[in-house]
């Protein structure tokens, strides 16, 4: 097979990963910095280009998409789509797990529990607001906020009420912001459970060192292979479905009242496969075996 391989470059610790067992199962591999990448649009032709040449023929593409490109690399991987290129991950997927808003709204519709969350641009009634999130202290997010960024601890009202305006005065332009339950059970610590075709294949707790309450790797947090319950795994796979996603990073919580979901990946970090020993990268090449060549199968029977 041709595989394509959407990423920032070839330094990247997961695309490396994906290039090498790619490869070593019999597959032409290319890496392409859709940054680089220009899309040609007219009737019946969509075409896209990289480095002065068409991209054609490839059999199956692997968005590699980065949070800051998320519009530009959808749209490339939309101009494949177009194409009839299988692609692991589409591009509608990756822009829902983006916005956090909608995130957390199709979860709750696919009735994955979730933090309590209020999303609202009136920072006048805070104290009802709070309330319904059961008092303070609360967490105040930037929807397409990533890696623990635009994440905010509010410990009472007043410190709320002025996180909030702050906010809406930076965020004009309409960016939503949400405003979630403190789970102090949980105060530091995540799972991430590593979903790849309705299945989980590794998962690690993170923790935070110090006493940020956020416990991302890129915050210093340190990661833990663990152990998911049945429930926990069942969850995290729903969350991957809801969100129409066939890999899948899913951040869960542990509660008093059972697992939450907090978050959706559309490119989760390979950082699992150090902290684990887990392989990650060969059930993604997998899974893109069986699919491209069921799509292909499925074309041919209806031409």
């Amino acid at each position: 097979m041709k595989i394509a391989i959407l990423s920032n470059g070839p330094g990247n610790y997961s695309t490396k990963r994906l290039k090498e067992v790619a490869r070593a199962r019999g597959h032409e591999v290319k890496i392409i910095k859709y940054r680089e990448c220009y899309a040609s649009i007219e009737k019946d032709n969509p075409t896209i280009s990289y480095r002065g040449e068409d991209l054609g023929g490839y059999d199956a593409v692997i968005p590699r998409i980065a949070s800051y490109m998320t519009r530009y690399g959808t749209a490339m991987v939309r101009q494949l789509e177009m194409q009839g290129v299988y692609t692991i991950s589409s591009s509608i997927s990756i822009s829902r797990s983006r916005d956090k808003l909608r995130s957390m709204q199709l979860l709750a519709k696919a009735g994955v529990d979730i933090p309590k969350t209020v999303f609202s641009r009136n920072s006048v009634d805070i104290d009802g607001l709070i309330e319904k999130l059961g008092g303070t202290p609360v967490i105040i997010k930037l929807a397409r906020g990533t890696h623990g960024n635009g994440v905010v601890l509010a410990e009472t009202k007043k410190a709320a009420k002025s996180v909030l305006q702050a906010f809406y005065l930076q965020n004009e332009d309409g960016t939503n912001i949400l405003v979630q339950e403190y789970v102090q059970e949980s105060a530091g610590t995540d799972i991430r459970a590593f979903v790849v075709g309705g299945r989980v294949v590794a998962s690690m707790k993170r923790q935070s060192l110090d006493d940020d309450f956020r416990s991302n790797l890129h915050k210093g947090g340190e990661g833990t292979k663990i152990k998911l319950t049945d429930e926990e795994r069942k969850m995290a796979v729903k969350a991957a479905k809801a969100m129409g996603l066939n890999v899948a990073g899913v951040d869960l919580m542990r509660s008093a009242r059972g697992p939450l979901v907090l978050e959706v990946n559309a490119s989760p970090g390979f950082g699992i496969e150090k902290v684990t020993g887990r392989d990650v990268a060969t059930p993604i090449i997998e899974y893109v075996e069986q699919n491209a060549k069921r799509r292909h199968k499925k074309d041919r029977v209806g031409a």
